[in-house]
């Protein structure tokens, strides 16, 4: 039999090897900074350096603005105590635009993961062009780094969260926008470099923004151990995600986490995406609000006058949104037998409906999920945080790649 042999990439020189290093401490004195204290000391015994080695590469990224360092700290162990160490509040730092039905939100994010500038818009994108709401949006972001500059962060990327299908820097499908083969990152890239003459090029990333609210979640929310999870977003459609041991499920070309277009019924109401039945058609925005009769009051005052309904126990409402939780429950089911995750997490206008969705849906669940580990109140079935939004998870990429490699984003010589 034939081995398949996978090319080997060329050997690691010291260059590459320190670089690497000092992606290792970065990323050790971050997690540390989320729970105490980090030292040199106890840097060096997480990543497994010679403490020598540890000091080295912390000076190098002291010097390049990558960390700072204050006070004494004790261990409670012998020796010298040491000084603690965290990321730097100031200089490189994330940009990420939210691009959904009706909102535009920008936001910026430190080292850290911290969410330092935001500025959120609620604008009416149905319908609009693409070379229109882009535009629009890179104006908010200019604000937005104005207001980062400020504070003296240095936004090093931009990374878009876009509804629908995406990839390639394009949106190649988005049916509540109205948009089909959309340069985004183009169009987005080059209204903002417009807007900032002299100040440079800023590189522009995208991704669907219910992946990106899903890694969000992963990373700033409150899901302790769980590290797979499904991850469903209810705005105008119905986004989700599927995160697996950390790591996020993108699939062959990009389009995993279609969740929104999974057919409940081949003879129900026509989908804006061209077929019938969809999930989004029974669970999505406007679905719930006219199935609750609540009239004349779209986007977020719409929901909120739905939950303020179900508060009030009105029974249209409780009814309506109970139907959407059973839909939701009878799609995700099968999302559940398939791929086993350890949760299902429910963002968007979900999060403040889940008291009346959540029984039904938690009660489909118990039914339909074959491995019998499903039961009502477990658990599994959960709100998202309010920090697992896809704006922060945006700006949370582009830094993920600042702690991937820290020597690519230096301040360079005489900035």
């Amino acid at each position: 039999m034939k081995s398949i042999l996978t090319p080997l990439g060329p050997k690691a020189d010291k260059d590459t090897v320190r670089r690497h290093n000092l992606s290792l401490v970065l990323r050790a004195v971050r997690d540390e900074g989320e729970s105490g204290e980090a030292t040199r000391a106890g840097v060096a015994a997480r990543v497994g350096l010679t403490r020598a080695a540890v000091s080295s590469l912390v000076e190098q990224l002291m010097d390049s603005g990558f960390l700072t360092e204050s006070g004494k700290t004790f261990s409670g162990q012998a020796g010298r105590p040491g000084t603690a160490l965290k990321v730097a509040r100031t200089g490189p730092a994330g940009l990420g635009v939210e691009i959904n039905i009706d909102y535009v939100s920008v936001c910026v994010v430190d080292l850290a993961g911290t969410g330092r500038v935001r500025q959120t818009e609620h604008l009416d994108n149905r319908g609009a062009p693409a070379e229109e709401v882009l535009p629009r949006a890179a104006a908010i972001a200019a604000r937005t780094l104005d207001s980062a500059r400020e504070q003296e962060l240095r936004p090093v990327g931009a990374a878009l969260a876009l509804p629908g299908l995406v990839s390639g820097g394009a949106v190649r499908q988005a049916p509540n926008l109205g948009w089909n083969e959309v340069p985004a990152q183009d169009l987005f890239g080059d209204a903002l470099a417009a807007l900032r003459p002299g100040l440079g090029v800023l590189p522009v990333a995208s991704e669907n923004e219910a992946n990106l609210a899903a890694l969000a979640e992963l990373w700033f929310g409150g899901l302790g151990d769980v590290r797979s999870f499904l991850y469903l977003t209810g705005e105008i459609g119905v986004g989700g995600a599927l995160v697996l041991n950390g790591e996020l499920l993108r699939g062959a070309h990009g389009f995993a986490g279609e969740i929104g277009h999974v057919m409940v019924d081949p003879d129900g109401p026509e989908c804006r995406c061209g077929s019938r039945g969809c999930l989004e058609q029974y669970a999505g925005q406007n679905a719930l609000l006219r199935a609750a009769g609540v009239q004349g009051a779209g986007g977020g005052s719409g929901v909120l006058e739905l939950e303020r309904r179900a508060r009030a126990g009105d029974r249209r409402a409780v009814a309506a949104v109970a139907e959407a939780g059973r839909m939701l429950g009878r799609v995700v089911s099968g999302a559940v037998n398939l791929v086993d995750p350890d949760a299902v997490v429910l963002g968007g206008i979900y999060r403040g409906l889940m008291p009346w969705l959540s029984p039904p849906a938690d009660e489909e669940l118990t039914g339909r999920v074959v491995s019998g580990l499903w039961s009502p109140g477990s658990g599994r079935l959960r709100a998202s945080s309010v920090a697992g939004d896809a704006a922060r998870g945006a700006a949370a990429l582009v830094v993920q790649d600042v702690l991937d490699d820290p020597v690519a984003y230096a301040e360079p010589s005489g900035g």
